[in-house]
């Protein structure tokens, strides 16, 4: 069984910068692809990055440019730096532990951006 804990989120002003973290039950980065994806009221979860592996990462086209997915293995924490943030960006975000047949999830962190 996988745990995962999301912390960071928050109130930040359009234009500003979050990073949030996940904390993962044990070592896991090497046999899970890690991910965050973001969820806004009335739509659907949607992915955010992931990281395939040490070297390998992907976007949503959405947050090119502007977020960063990352991971420590020692501390077995995977973090999403967000800078420019934008209104568009308010949604509760996961952190996503996927390896068929399994998926974990974590309880979600709120992130909103308003002025």
């Amino acid at each position: 069984q996988v745990q995962l804990v999301e912390s960071g989120g928050g109130l930040v002003q359009p234009g500003g910068s979050l990073r949030l973290s996940c904390a993962a039950s044990g070592s896991i980065f090497t046999r899970y692809t890690m991910g965050w994806y973001r969820q806004a009221p009335g739509k659907q979860r949607e992915l955010v990055a992931r990281m395939i592996s040490a070297v390998i990462t992907d976007y949503a086209d959405s947050v090119k440019g502007r977020f960063t997915i990352s991971r420590d293995n020692a501390q077995n924490t995977l973090h999403l730096q967000m800078n420019s943030l934008k209104p568009e960006d308010t949604a509760v975000y996961y952190c996503n532990a996927h390896s068929l047949p399994f998926d974990y999830w974590g309880q979600g962190t709120q992130v909103t951006v308003s002025s």
